[in-house]
């Protein structure tokens, strides 16, 4: 695993967290359950996707600096988590780590690592 480095260092920090979120985004917006909820411009979701994540990996707290605490949850609020759109949102991540140079363990740490948050962000039931 990443003994004292931190994700953000172990999967090979800034340049690592911008190929990943450009490899993520697409597979969200081609998702029927998640496009829906993500505007048309997709690049300023981008722009704070990186800045958040670099923070949440144990980077430089750039989101923080930027936009102030993250308060991800209450950010969330507005749109309809599901638990089917919180494990898509989970699978685009995993597709999009496994088109990575980040090694399965490390893969497999950042999923563990958005996983939390991702049900945390749950506040509205599937449709039937």
């Amino acid at each position: 695993m990443y003994s004292n480095e931190t994700l953000f260092d172990a999967i090979g920090g800034e340049s690592a967290v911008r190929e990943l979120v450009e490899k993520f985004y697409p597979k969200v917006q081609a998702n029927p359950l998640l496009s829906p909820l993500f505007p048309e411009d997709i690049q300023p979701v981008m722009d704070k996707q990186f800045l958040f994540l670099t923070q949440f990996f144990g980077g430089p707290p750039l989101y923080s600096e930027k936009y102030g605490h993250p308060m991800m949850r209450g950010r969330h609020l507005p749109f309809p988590v599901t638990p089917k759109r919180a494990a898509a949102w989970l699978s685009c991540m995993s597709q999009a780590l496994a088109e990575t140079n980040i090694s399965e363990p490390l893969q497999e740490a950042v999923i563990e690592r958005l996983s939390g948050p991702a049900h945390h962000f749950i506040n509205s039931e599937d449709e039937s």
